[in-house]
């Protein structure tokens, strides 16, 4: 892997909360080294009211963020990608596009905080519980030796980020 910063694409069906909210997460948590995407396999076509307010009082970037497909980042042009994660099991289970570069791939399934009926506490407590998993995932994520690591063992550990044995990724760290 380069000295350019890592190009990481976070899939979902809908492309309107969890994949959004990992993008800002990312790009915020990777300081430069990292630079995040998101798109979705059949996108909304405008991200979650709720994403967005929760990103703001969190005080994470907002700007540009979009309900886009994944068709994007396969055409000519796109960026290479170096890390492909599916945030929600419906997307992990679906025939992807071919991805140039063949970047690493994960699974990170967050329960879809936008799916939940009930009161705006019940929807608000749901966004906030995507958004603190995904957080402690992209910690993770970019506090890994990439630069250390060949393309084998980084392929365990980021699966190992998604599957919740995040007590093994961190002992394996140190």
């Amino acid at each position: 892997m380069s000295a350019r910063p890592f190009q990481v694409l976070f899939l979902c069906t809908g492309n309107s909360a969890r994949s959004v909210l990992a993008e800002s997460l990312l790009n915020h948590w990777g300081h430069g080294a990292f630079v995040a995407h998101s798109a979705g396999s059949h996108p909304k076509g405008q991200v979650h009211p709720i994403a967005l307010e929760l990103l703001a009082q969190m005080k994470l970037p907002t700007a540009g963020l979009r309900s886009k497909s994944w068709d994007e980042f396969a055409a000519a042009g796109a960026p290479a990608l170096d890390f492909v994660f599916t945030v929600c099991d419906n997307a992990a289970g679906e025939m992807c596009p071919i991805w140039p570069g063949q970047p690493i791939t994960a699974h990170w399934g967050i329960p879809d905080p936008a799916a939940v009926q009930g009161s705006d506490t019940d929807k608000w407590l749901a966004f906030r519980t995507a958004f603190q998993q995904l957080e402690s995932r992209i910690k993770l994520f970019t506090s890994l030796p990439i630069a250390t690591l060949d393309r084998v063992k980084l392929q365990q550990r980021v699966r190992a980020i998604g599957s919740g044995t995040t007590q093994a990724a961190q002992q394996e760290q140190q």
